[in-house]
């Protein structure tokens, strides 16, 4: 994606990194969940038809949890390239699980992570140190929430939707970054593609 510089990554909301990324297993935000699930809550649509309101949301990774902190540690780690390898590392990540499904070959997101950030350190010649290496993979097991997600869940919460996770994350990487973000108690499913070998 020609908009994953450095630059960008720190100046996108969340809702823009969701739309250029195309992640996220709803497409959507949880401040656009929590729109969405008022207007679906309301006695009728602008047709006049009565929808069900929203009883249930599964989460994709992305739009809870921020990975700009990653790539504000590349740039830190390699003044002047880190946005060339974010962005190469990015896009070779979700290639890697895309090329494992096809091939019946599967390795973990984790593994997948990391043989991607081998490959863009490789081809862009940058050298990258074991501990360099283990800061920026370690940076994906400690990513914030979006600054407005944690208010969004709440509200979404005592609404009482049920919430849950549906992640190409393993569980390790989610289980950290919801210890992390203090948000374990919002989800009552932690769901990793992991548990059947493949990828969404």
């Amino acid at each position: 994606n020609a908009c994953m510089t450095h630059e960008c990554l720190v100046m996108l909301s969340r809702r823009q990194f969701v739309y250029q990324m195309g992640v996220g297993g709803l497409g959507m935000t949880a401040t656009g969940l929590v729109a969405s699930n008022a207007v679906a809550s309301t006695p009728a649509t602008r047709h006049g038809a009565a929808r069900a309101p929203v009883r249930a949301v599964l989460f994709d990774a992305f739009p809870v949890f921020d990975p700009r902190p990653v790539a504000a540690l590349a740039e830190s780690e390699l003044p002047g390239r880190g946005a060339e390898l974010t962005a190469l590392w990015r896009t070779r990540q979700f290639e890697y699980s895309w090329l494992r499904v096809l091939t019946h070959h599967y390795a973990d997101f984790w593994q997948c992570t990391d043989e991607a950030l081998r490959f863009a350190a490789a081809s862009l010649s940058v050298q990258l140190s074991d501990a360099q290496r283990e800061r920026l993979m370690n940076a994906y097991l400690a990513l914030p929430p979006w600054p407005d997600a944690p208010a969004a869940l709440r509200t979404l919460r005592e609404a009482g939707v049920r919430l849950g996770f549906l992640s190409n994350f393993t569980p390790v990487m989610l289980d950290a970054s919801l210890r992390r973000s203090g948000l374990a108690d919002m989800f009552e499913h932690v769901l990793s593609t992991d548990r059947v070998r493949t990828f969404k």
